[in-house]
């Protein structure tokens, strides 16, 4: 399984019109997850972000959405931010356009918001350009920093340090709230929130102010 960590400079300048980071001059971290919500994981991420007094960012799939609301409900009263992340997480290389935007026109029936992420981190050249502009205006957010939580070759340690040696102030960083994931998540997530609380950082969601 190929994956990079740590997103690499030209990447993120080939394609700039995606938000990989936040720029921040205070000690800032971005912590998202995908694919939920998922009646253990996405309570769990959910107690842990609380004990640090965190905000986050939940890139949802809309037919868990459909089938967890009073979790997807939980997110949002707890303060937290929410993304679309296609209606059955499709993978825009290999999806028609009409298709893929369509899947995500049926997310955003149940998922009120302006950002989008596409599964996988997977997405067309033309898909992108007509998610940015109207009527949709979605803001494609991507990442800085990969758990590789996912990986089930990997232990959580693994998973922790891959996010504490890579991350810096304004990092967006991915978990994903998932069954696949739960068991490198469920201890991988403490031991970054309690890294960075005790380096001075906080946690936020992703700020509407910077796309007003």
């Amino acid at each position: 399984m190929f994956y990079l960590v740590r997103t690499p400079w030209w990447l993120k300048k080939i394609y700039s019109r995606l938000i990989w980071s936040i720029p921040v001059k205070e000690k800032v971290l971005y912590l998202t997850f995908d694919d939920g919500p998922h009646p253990v994981a996405t309570p769990l991420v959910l107690e842990q972000l609380k004990k640090y007094g965190a905000r986050a960012t939940f890139f949802c799939i809309g037919k868990n959405v459909e089938e967890y609301p009073q979790i997807y409900r939980r997110v949002l009263l707890e303060g937290h931010r929410v993304g679309n992340h296609t209606q059955n997480h499709l993978n825009g290389w290999k999806t028609d356009d009409r298709k893929y935007l369509e899947n995500i026109r049926d997310a955003a029936r149940l998922i009120d918001s302006d950002l989008f992420r596409p599964p996988y981190g997977r997405i067309g050249v033309l898909q992108s350009a007509l998610l940015r502009q109207a009527p949709l205006n979605y803001k494609i957010v991507m990442w800085e920093v990969l758990s590789a939580d996912f990986d089930t070759a990997l232990v959580a340690e693994r998973c922790a340090r891959h996010v504490i040696r890579n991350a810096r102030p304004g990092s967006i960083v991915v978990f994903h709230d998932s069954e696949k994931a739960l068991p490198r998540l469920s201890e991988a997530l403490p031991m970054v929130l309690e890294h960075f609380s005790k380096e001075g950082y906080r946690f936020e969601a992703i700020p509407v102010r910077l796309y007003e």
